[in-house]
C-alpha cells in the first residue's frame, strides 16, 4: 500500500501543479477579453476593425483549457459540486466506501470511454490540420489535443482519489490526512 500511496502522493501533486499553472491561463484569458473588448469599441470609434477572429478564439481556447485542465485540480481539491445529503452524514470509512465505489464505478470508466473517443477524434484533427472556419481562425487540431490530456489527467486523479479511498479502509491512511496536498478533503488554494 505505500507504493500505491506514494504513486497517488506523485498524481496529486502533478495535478496540483497544473492546477495552479492554470491559474496564469485564466489571467491571459481575460487580457484577452479586455482586448476584443477596448479595440471593438474603439475601432468603430475611429472606423477600423482592430480585432480578428483569431483573437476571439483565443479567449475561447483559454477558457476551454482552464475548464478540461481544471478539472483533474478540482477533484483533487474537493471542489466539484457535491449532494451530500446523505454523504455528509456518513463516517469517515462511509465517505471512503462512496468514494472508491463512485470512482471505480462511474469516473474511471467515463474516462476511458472518453479517452477512447477523443484520442481518435484529436488524432484525425492532426492528419487533416483542422483549422476553423472562421477568417482569420485559429487551428483546432492542438485544442482538441487538449481533451484526452485533460480525461488522462482526470482519470489518474480518479485512480489517486481510490488509492487513497481504498487505504482509509483498510486502516493505511487518516481520512483527514492531508499530508501537503496528498490527501483528502480541501486543500489550501493559492
Amino acid at each position: 500500500m505505500r507504493f500505491l500511496l506514494r504513486l497517488a502522493g506523485g498524481i496529486d501533486r502533478l495535478n496540483m501543479w497544473i492546477g495552479k499553472a492554470v491559474y496564469w491561463l485564466a489571467l491571459l484569458m481575460i487580457l484577452f477579453g479586455v482586448y476584443n473588448a477596448t479595440v471593438r469599441y474603439l475601432g468603430s470609434f475611429i472606423g477600423q476593425n482592430l480585432s480578428s477572429n483569431a483573437y476571439l478564439e483565443a479567449q475561447w481556447y483559454l477558457f476551454g483549457i482552464i475548464f478540461l485542465l481544471g478539472a483533474a485540480y478540482t477533484l483533487r481539491t474537493d471542489g466539484h459540486v457535491r449532494v451530500d445529503v446523505l454523504y455528509g452524514r456518513l463516517s469517515p470509512r462511509g465517505q471512503a466506501w462512496v468514494d472508491l465505489a463512485g470512482s471505480i464505478l462511474f469516473l474511471v470508466p467515463f474516462c476511458f470511454i472518453v479517452l477512447w473517443l477523443s484520442v481518435q477524434w484529436a488524432a484525425f484533427s492532426w492528419q487533416t490540420l483542422e483549422t476553423s472556419g472562421n477568417p482569420g481562425g485559429l487551428p483546432r487540431y492542438p485544442i482538441k489535443t487538449v481533451v484526452p490530456v485533460a480525461f488522462a489527467l482526470l482519470l489518474l486523479q480518479g485512480v489517486s482519489q481510490a488509492i487513497k479511498s481504498a487505504a482509509v479502509l483498510t486502516g493505511d491512511r487518516r481520512p483527514d490526512a492531508d499530508g501537503g496536498g496528498e490527501g483528502f478533503g480541501k486543500v489550501d488554494t493559492p
